[in-house]
């Protein structure tokens, strides 16, 4: 049967409508208890699309130019959700070595170029894999990344390279930073518009500025095609979450070409009253106004309600069958996210070998919390107290806008590339709240009255208003040495200057203007094509805490430095079906702030803390004959507390020697998939977290978990692929993070998914 028959077109019609009937609201089956405990806490290259006709130029020069240089316009299809049938030994690996990246380098290096631990996670990775979230795309895929979610953070919070949340690792949309206030980042976080996923571990203040010691995470967003092309998926799954998206692109003329694609779900969750729903519409418009001026406008937004389960309390130390499905929030909680992204993009060839591209940007995003989020056990009543009402707004708002000019040819006879720019944001945050978030109350945790919010609350009214305006200059180069030799160095200088208003004690407003200078150098060594040695010394800076929500605390703090020696191999081989990479590194940051030991009561800090992690991470990944393909990680380090104290009972206490918060000393992640059969594929992962501390004394310790994801595909004809998913398959108890050091938020349980996705 051809796949563009009559028949074919409405065999794939009716499967999806068939399964289209199943997103209509329902109410799933409530879930019972497994008889399962955690552990007590112990005390101690995308594929390219068809170039689209480029306008006339009189100019032959330009023309050539247009020629020789990859077409922007249509860089790559939304890479198709499902392999081609056939032998997976004829896919490329995970690690993408020798694939153009611009999250490692704004030269647009591929990661074997680039002297750092570069990844690029493609859209048919994550599509083959299941990860309809940033989340799991990043912590499944790359090595060394955990994730540390919670309603709190937007749910976009990272760990890795022995340093966590969004003050030291940045996550950006389309090489966009959207800048953090009270440590929430709420877009992007599905991932169905995502063209690929590219993380750099590492500091790299010297490309984004503050707030990026541990690494980068760069969200890259499907592009305008000019050849048509339109998909469409449907999706249930056993919590009940039903799920529809579309992507449609292609011309709209010869120099005009669109795209525009939409996600949508509803889910009854896992836990007891817990409905959620996520939505986000996404596109763009390009124009190619000559054969080397093109035009981007492009409009994301994003409106999630999303769970408002803030965590299962232990009892006795380890988490309870029958409290694991259990949701403690008020039962008129409330949580909703809406974002919106609007960019205008440049790319001008100015002339051979000069380029300048200029994105400007107006970001916005308004978020609202209603909740009671601490719960811990009382053993002598036998019941569950409950504390912190909260409720927050956020109004923030961003416009910014990026430049820069690359320049390709010579240096004294050796091959140069040179970019430079400037970055400028201004930032207008405000925060309003309930503080000091008063309320209690006892409820029986297995017979509950979740009670209303409104019950026994303190009112909310404006809190602080943060305008920070920031400007930065950006320099980086690539001599060739050799042609087998590079030297890649890069600097970056920061400054923002924060104006706060306390609209509660105006005596605590203030201004201040901080910099900071970031910096790195590093060598490449090629000695036969496509294995590559490198070393790289690299300096960043982080702030004490987001800058847009800056304490009158913290106004007399300078941001913290970072310093970072790294060393690694990296190679592709078997024409492009095998790749790995070893990397070892160590990284000190200084500048930390502990109480002043001659007047520890008062409240002062001085800011002479040190953090330090030494590390090793591998990566491989194979496609092998017969079908079959492998793909592996680990990371291994040793993170510590140099000099880091606390004012705990009116005294001090050290805690030089403990592992920091939410920093997993092993991670690994194993995925391996057959192709046994023509059109038939099957494949199965697990993720490896090692145990962490939830609290400085490291009194708290959360066991480590490994967690098995698997499915089954079927590609009745080549344009439809039916998939069969289930995630957690051995219905793992375990603790993704805390809330506290009582109260853990717990993972997935066993879920089973069945989606349908047609392209047409």
């Amino acid at each position: 049967m051809s796949p563009s028959s009559p028949v074919a077109r409405k065999w794939r019609l009716g499967l999806v409508c068939s399964l289209s009937s199943l997103l209509q609201p329902a109410e799933g089956a409530a879930q019972t208890a497994l008889p399962t405990t955690l552990d007590p806490v112990e005390v101690s290259p995308s594929t390219s699309a068809k170039p689209k006709p480029a306008a006339r130029s009189r100019n032959p020069a330009a023309a050539s130019r247009s020629r020789a240089r990859p077409a922007t316009a249509v860089a790559t299809a939304g890479a198709p959700r499902a392999a081609a049938s056939g032998a997976s030994g004829s896919a490329s690996p995970t690690l993408n070595a020798t694939t153009q990246g611009g999250t490692g380098s704004r030269l647009n290096l591929t990661p074997l170029q680039t002297p750092a631990s570069v990844e690029i996670i493609t859209a048919q990775t994550i599509a083959e894999r299941g990860q309809h979230n940033v989340l799991d795309a990043v912590t499944q895929n790359a090595a060394g990344f955990i994730a540390t979610p919670a309603p709190g953070n937007g749910g976009l919070s990272f760990s890795t390279r022995g340093f966590a949340g969004s003050n030291s690792v940045m996550t950006l949309y389309d090489g966009t930073r959207f800048y953090i206030g009270s440590g929430t980042l709420t877009f992007p976080y599905d991932t169905w518009s995502t063209q690929r996923v590219e993380v750099l571990r590492g500091p790299a203040s010297v490309l984004y500025g503050e707030g990026a010691i541990g690494g980068v995470i760069n969200v890259v967003p499907k592009k305008p095609q000019g050849t048509p092309y339109n998909e469409a998926e449907v999706s249930l799954d056993s919590n009940m979450t039903r799920r529809l998206s579309v992507d449609a692109t292609g011309p709209i003329n010869p120099n005009v070409s669109y795209r525009i694609n939409a996600t949508g779900n509803m889910s009854d969750g896992w836990v007891d009253r817990d409905k959620t729903s996520n939505a986000v519409v996404s596109a763009a418009v390009r124009v190619q106004a000559s054969a080397n001026l093109a035009f981007t406008l492009s409009e994301d937004y994003g409106d999630r309600s999303p769970s408002r389960y803030f965590g299962t309390p232990l009892v006795g130390g380890s988490i309870q069958d029958a409290l694991r499905f259990k949701n403690y929030n008020a039962s008129d909680s409330a949580i909703r996210y809406q974002d919106s992204w609007t960019q205008f993009k440049t790319e001008w060839d100015v002339a051979d070998g000069i380029k300048i591209n200029n994105t400007l940007y107006y970001l916005t995003s308004e978020r609202h919390w209603r909740d009671i989020e601490n719960y811990t056990w009382n053993p002598k009543t036998q019941l569950l107290d409950r504390n912190n009402y909260i409720e927050i707004f956020h109004d923030q708002k961003q416009v910014g806008n990026r430049m820069d000019a690359s320049f390709n040819g010579h240096v004294f006879g050796l091959a140069n590339q040179f970019v430079a720019g400037f970055d400028v944001n201004h930032i207008d945050f405000t925060h309003t709240n309930n503080s000091p978030y008063s309320g209690t109350s006892s409820v029986n945790p297995y017979v509950l009255d979740p009670g209303s919010f409104f019950a026994t609350t303190s009112p909310t009214s404006p809190g602080f208003n943060s305008i920070v305006n920031q400007y930065a200059l950006f320099a980086e180069d690539r001599l060739s040495l050799t042609d087998q030799l590079s030297l890649v160095t890069g600097v970056r200088y920061d400054r923002p200057d924060i104006d706060r208003t306390d609209y509660r004690t105006p005596g605590n407003s203030f201004g201040v203007s901080l910099s900071g200078t970031s910096w790195r150098t590093g060598l490449v060594y090629e000695p036969i094509k496509n294995l590559a040695f490198y070393g790289q010394y690299a300096v960043g800076v982080d702030p004490v805490s987001n800058l847009i929500s800056l304490s009158t605390s913290q106004k007399t703090f300078q941001l913290a430095t970072g310093k970072q020696t790294e060393v690694g191999v990296k190679q592709s081989f078997w024409g492009g079906r095998g790749e790995w990479t070893l990397a070892a590194y160590e990284i000190v940051k200084t500048g930390l702030t502990i109480p002043d030991p001659s007047n520890p009561t008062a409240g002062l800090a001085l800011q002479i803390g040190q953090q330090s992690s030494r590390g090793v991470e591998g990566s491989i990944g194979l496609a092998l004959n017969d079908g079959w393909r492998v793909d592996a990680n680990l990371a291994l380090l040793r993170a510590r507390y140099d000099n880091n104290s606390q004012v705990v009972g009116g005294k001090i206490v050290s805690y030089n020697g403990n592992v920091p918060v939410n920093v997993p000393q092993q991670v690994a992640n194993v995925w391996l998939t057959w192709d046994f059969a023509p059109n038939w594929s099957v494949y199965g992962g697990v993720q490896m977290v090692g145990a962490m501390y939830s609290d400085l004394a490291n009194t708290q310790l959360r066991p480590g978990y490994d967690v098995v994801n698997g499915g089954i595909k079927w590609k009745p004809d080549d344009r439809t692929t039916v998939a069969f998913r289930v995630y957690n398959p051995l219905d793992k108890v375990y603790a993704v993070t805390s809330n506290g050091t009582g109260q853990w938020l717990l993972g997935m349980p066993r879920t089973a998914e069945l989606s349908v996705n047609v392209k047409f």
